[in-house]
């Protein structure tokens, strides 16, 4: 079988996955002609945009999604207010969310406030006149779902705009002014700093 590799800048309001649920929906399959046998390894939010990874590739999927192997995620994430040093301290420590109605203690995470170079979204987020807006990097190890978004509600700072930066080593730079770029696996592989064999 011959391994593919694609890189992908997911817009805003876009379906991970190739299934449309119901006609309005847009999906991976409107972006560009993948082969079939194709997928993403993980996904991000409707809601949320950036970085994926598409590949037929199944050894690097399990290395990228099975837990044990832990790998870094950054997150840029624009949130509602102006969190002091005492609110970033504890979004680093990791704070208890809920998923499925269960509580989860996050693992702690790197926290720093940013101001990254990106184009306005399509729509563009709520903005308030009278509540400021900050930009923060978050990098983790987990991927629960929505847990970005739950763990910056639980220290009072709401995400108005969520984008995957980085993968471990790959970084949305690596994509470009593409959408869609294909990718030699020994390239990635690399830069993912995971073993070939």
């Amino acid at each position: 079988m011959a391994y593919r590799y694609y890189l992908l800048n997911k817009p805003y309001g876009v379906l991970s996955q190739f299934t449309r649920e119901v006609p309005t929906h847009r999906t991976l399959a409107d972006l560009h002609d993948f082969p079939k046998d194709v997928y993403s390894v993980g996904r991000l939010d409707c809601d949320s945009e950036g970085l994926l990874i598409l590949t037929n590739d199944r050894r690097l999927t399990d290395r990228l999604l099975h837990p044990r192997h832990g790998h870094q995620r950054t997150y840029w994430v624009q949130v509602e207010g102006d969190p002091v040093s005492a609110d970033l301290e504890r979004l680093a420590a990791g704070p208890e969310i809920r998923i499925k109605g269960k509580v989860h203690q996050s693992l702690p995470v790197s926290v720093e406030r940013i101001l990254p170079a990106v184009p306005r979204r399509d729509p563009p987020i709520r903005v308030r006149q009278q509540i400021p807006d900050t930009w923060l990097s978050l990098t983790m190890t987990e991927g629960k779902n929505r847990q970005v978004r739950r763990m910056c509600a639980a220290v009072g700072f709401p995400v108005l705009r969520l984008m995957r930066y980085a993968i471990a080593g790959v970084t949305l730079d690596a994509v470009g002014e593409a959408a869609v770029k294909e990718v030699a696996g020994g390239w990635l592989y690399d830069t993912l700093e995971l073993p070939r064999g």
